[in-house]
């Protein structure tokens, strides 16, 4: 008994494709269309693991910032008292 072979089938979009019923140009898209997907995947792993960090430097940029800002106003103060 034969086995018979497993043909694979694509999944664009909402759409199933054989691959045995692409053309050329179709199964040269399928393969770009497969490339990028992969690719956007990885790059959104990346910008996922970033993501906290730039957030975590945001709010250290912005706390430094009001703590001069802070320091400032206090100075500004004690000056126009001072007068």
């Amino acid at each position: 008994m034969k086995k018979q072979k497993e043909e694979n089938i694509n999944h664009i979009g909402d759409t199933k494709i054989k691959e045995g019923d692409l053309t050329p140009e179709q199964s040269h898209h399928k393969n770009h269309v497969i490339s990028l997907r992969n690719k956007i995947a990885k790059l959104q792993f990346e910008i996922d693991d970033l993501m906290p960090s730039l957030k975590w430097h945001e709010d250290a940029l912005v706390a430094t910032t009001k703590k001069q800002a802070d320091e400032t106003l206090v100075e500004d103060e004690a000056s126009v008292k001072e007068s």
